[in-house]
């Protein structure tokens, strides 16, 4: 499946809930579902900055495309970490760059975060377009 495909997908999945209550709760459950992390990766390192709680975004690069690992001691940043590593992990890093990231807008995520949730996405896309920036030249 394309990263296209892969946000459409999401877009899709946000459409089937009527209010954002049913849509938080879609959230959270994708954080319930999120791999546990080894917790080697859970060192400062991996900290996403701006993010009002503790998460952390880990990455290993395989056959020139990117994994990421993701965890939060929050629910809710548990589950935004969730979702952009269901839309992100194994993708090349050429493809990530050009993503514009418009499923979240399209979904309406950021509009309905508080501002330090809010602040916290920003941060957490900001990391893996920087992991993406990072692994392309590698």
């Amino acid at each position: 499946m394309s990263l296209q495909e892969k946000e459409q997908e999401i877009v899709e999945e946000f459409e089937i809930f009527d209010d954002w209550l049913d849509k938080y709760s879609y959230i959270i459950d994708l954080g319930k579902e999120l791999p546990p992390v080894d917790p080697a990766y859970k060192v400062n390192a991996n900290l996403i900055d701006g993010c009002q709680s503790k998460v952390w975004l880990a990455y290993e690069k395989k056959d020139g495309r990117i994994f990421f690992y993701a965890d939060s001691d929050a629910i809710i940043s548990k589950g935004v970490i969730s979702l952009l590593v269901k839309v992100f992990s194994g993708e090349k890093p050429e493809d990530i760059l050009r993503s514009d990231f418009g499923f979240l807008k399209k979904i309406g995520l950021q509009e309905h975060l508080s501002p330090t949730r809010a602040n916290g996405l920003a941060g957490m896309v900001q990391r893996i377009k920087e992991i993406a920036q990072q692994n392309i030249i590698a």
